[in-house]
């Protein structure tokens, strides 16, 4: 058996910022040492849109303009709809760490404050548990309130030909 040494930090001299993970390799090694995970920031990203979505008083997700491009994507076939669980949602992911920043729409009459703290729970808790990695901040920009009078521009129900 040999030993896995992984180093974390930065500095010229080995033994300065750097924090080392020692692990065993070889047959004997428990499975969960043997190899490397990678997780890519798309992955990250929906994780974090869908937990914000799941926050009671956000509307929405992405700022005016992404919101209308998404709309616009969306009607258009083979567009990719899927994209609109990340609208909205930047990451940046390390080897152990994720930071996330969110632009979101939320419900007239709703404490923001209150809102922006579940959202932050509700995010950290679902991408540290699903990654295993440590979410370092969660950055929430409040682009519009959703009025109780705004309709929301959805396709017809029925077809204009019969």
């Amino acid at each position: 058996m040999t030993d896995n040494i992984t180093s974390v930090g930065g500095g010229s001299r080995p033994d300065t910022g750097v924090s080392a993970l020692k692990g065993r390799t070889g047959a004997g090694a428990p499975a969960e040492t043997r190899g490397k995970t990678t997780i890519a920031d798309g992955v990250v990203a929906k994780i974090a849109g869908m937990a914000t979505r799941e926050v009671p008083g956000i509307h929405s997700l992405g700022a005016g303009m992404a919101r209308a491009f998404g709309a616009m994507r969306e009607r258009v076939p083979g567009g990719g709809g899927g994209g609109g669980v990340t609208r909205g949602v930047k990451v940046e992911v390390g080897e152990r760490q994720a930071a996330v920043d969110l632009d979101v729409v939320v419900e007239y009459g709703v404490s923001i404050v209150d809102v922006a703290g579940a959202v932050r729970t509700n995010v950290i808790s679902a991408v540290e548990r699903m990654t295993g990695l440590e979410v370092v901040e969660v950055n929430i920009a409040v682009d519009d309130v959703h009025l109780p009078d705004e309709e929301e521009e959805a396709e017809p129900d029925e077809g204009r030909v019969r």
